[in-house]
């Protein structure tokens, strides 16, 4: 059950303890894709997972703005930092606990999240009312994750999949031609770049162009396969802490 199109005489009528938590970010994908890419992923992937689930589940509303302030030359790209990420994820994760749906799984769909998701999801589990673990959709597709880029193949694909109007098909050799091969600027295992903006034109990574719905389908799929997994296991397992040692 998605929260955003429901009642709340649906939403107490539902009998589960399982929620999904979309979040992404709301910034600039090339000249192609819209800003809104990565939580409008989350969500389509979030609703797919509810439905394929053997089982009820809450689809909380998009968090919608997330950690991207190495976006910030590109116009229309929001941020906050990581602490209000952090302290919005989980204020929202104890307000679905509230209501009984306390074993919450955060859908992710932008990379910027994924390190302050981790550091908030074990401070939930162990100092919280509510068990919470973060799941990122492009690491878990299989041999296409080799492709993730920005803007680039997979997201284009996912997009082309799911939300076809949203992507400016006249404007994808464009977004080709001013790409970058690979995020970052690297020597010594270190990455000189803090901005997407020092090695990318117009904020591509990859070619787009090999994103073609057909993948996106088969992305969507390999994704809720990997959700539905995952959601089996945080239903069944026991969260309580161990004891001190």
């Amino acid at each position: 059950m998605n929260l955003s199109r429901a009642t709340w005489t649906d939403a107490d009528d539902i009998e589960t303890n399982l929620a999904l938590l979309p979040v992404g970010s709301t910034e600039q994908h090339g000249p192609h894709a819209p800003l809104g890419t990565d939580w409008l992923n989350a969500e389509a992937i979030a609703d797919a997972t509810a439905e394929a689930y053997d089982g009820d589940v809450v689809v909380a509303p998009p968090i919608s703005v997330g950690v991207s302030e190495e976006h910030r030359q590109f116009t229309g790209t929001l941020w906050v930092s990581e602490e209000t990420f952090r302290r919005y994820v989980r204020e929202t994760v104890a307000s679905l606990a509230e209501h009984g749906w306390n074993r919450v799984v955060i859908v992710n769909g932008h990379g910027g999240n994924v390190a302050a998701l981790r550091e908030v999801t074990g401070k939930i589990t162990r100092h919280d009312e509510a068990y919470a673990v973060p799941f990122t959709w492009f690491e878990a597709v299989g041999d296409h994750r080799t492709d993730m880029g920005h803007a680039g193949p997979l997201e284009t694909a996912f997009l082309r999949h799911t939300r076809g109007e949203l992507v400016r098909e006249d404007r994808i050799e464009l977004a080709r031609e001013g790409a970058s091969d690979g995020w970052g600027e690297w020597v010594s295992y270190t990455n000189l770049a803090y901005d997407s903006a020092e090695f990318t034109e117009n904020g591509v990574v990859g070619d787009p162009t090999e994103g073609s719905e057909e993948r996106g389908g088969e992305l969507l799929e390999l994704a809720t396969q990997s959700l539905v997994k995952l959601l089996s296991a945080v239903e069944s397992r026991d969260v309580r802490r161990p004891e001190h040692r």
